[in-house]
C-alpha cells in the first residue's frame, strides 16, 4: 500500500507537474496576448494624447484669431472716421475764424446763426469721439504738441510750457489726430 500510496502521490504531483506547465504555457500566451494588448493600448493612448494635444491648440488659436478680429473691429471702428474728421478740422477752424471776426462788428443775426451751426457741428464731432487738445499755459508735451517757435520768457515758471496756441489740436478716441501748433516759452 506504501507504493500504491507513494505511487500516488508521484502520479498526483506528475499530475500537478503537467497542470502547471499547461498553466504556465496558458498563462505565457496571455502574458503575450496581454503584451500585445498592452502595447496596442499604449499605442493608442499616444496617439489620443496626440489628437487631443492638436485639438487644444488648434482651439486655443482659433479663440485668439476671434478675440484679435473682435479686438480689431472695435479699433477699426473708433478710427474709420479718422480721415472724415481729419478733413473736418478745417472747417471747424474757418467757423471759430468766422466768430472772432463777427464778435468785434457785432452783427447780431449773423453772429447768433453762425454761433448756433458752430456749436451743433462741434457737438456732433465730439460725439463721434471728437475731443480738443487743452495746450493753453500747458506743460509742452511732444506727444501733444509741435512746437513751431521757442520765445524767450523773464518768468522761470513759463519756461517749458505753452505760451501761445497757433492752431488747435485734436484727438479722436484718445489718439492724436491733429497736435497742436504750439509757442513755447523757452
Amino acid at each position: 500500500m506504501e507504493e500504491k500510496m507513494e505511487e500516488g502521490k508521484v502520479n498526483i504531483n506528475q499530475e500537478d507537474v503537467n497542470n502547471n506547465e499547461i498553466h504556465e504555457e496558458e498563462s505565457k500566451g496571455r502574458k503575450f496576448k496581454r503584451n500585445k494588448n498592452d502595447k496596442q493600448l499604449e499605442e493608442l493612448k499616444e496617439k489620443y494624447d496626440e489628437l487631443n494635444d492638436k485639438y487644444l491648440r488648434l482651439f486655443s488659436e482659433f479663440d485668439n484669431y476671434r478675440k484679435r478680429t473682435a479686438k480689431e473691429k472695435i479699433e477699426l471702428s473708433k478710427t474709420a472716421s479718422e480721415s472724415i474728421m481729419v478733413d473736418l478740422l478745417p472747417i471747424l477752424d474757418d467757423f471759430e475764424r468766422a466768430i472772432q471776426t463777427m464778435e468785434n462788428k457785432e452783427t447780431d443775426a449773423n453772429y447768433e446763426g453762425v454761433v448756433l451751426i458752430y456749436n451743433k457741428f462741434k457737438r456732433t464731432l465730439e460725439q463721434k469721439g471728437l475731443e480738443e487738445i487743452n495746450a493753453k499755459d500747458a506743460v509742452f508735451d511732444t506727444d501733444e504738441h509741435e512746437a513751431l517757435t521757442n520765445v524767450p520768457v523773464t518768468d522761470e515758471s513759463q519756461k517749458g510750457k505753452v505760451l501761445d496756441v497757433i492752431q488747435k489740436g485734436y484727438k479722436l478716441n484718445g489718439k492724436v489726430i491733429r497736435y497742436a501748433r504750439v509757442v513755447v516759452g523757452g
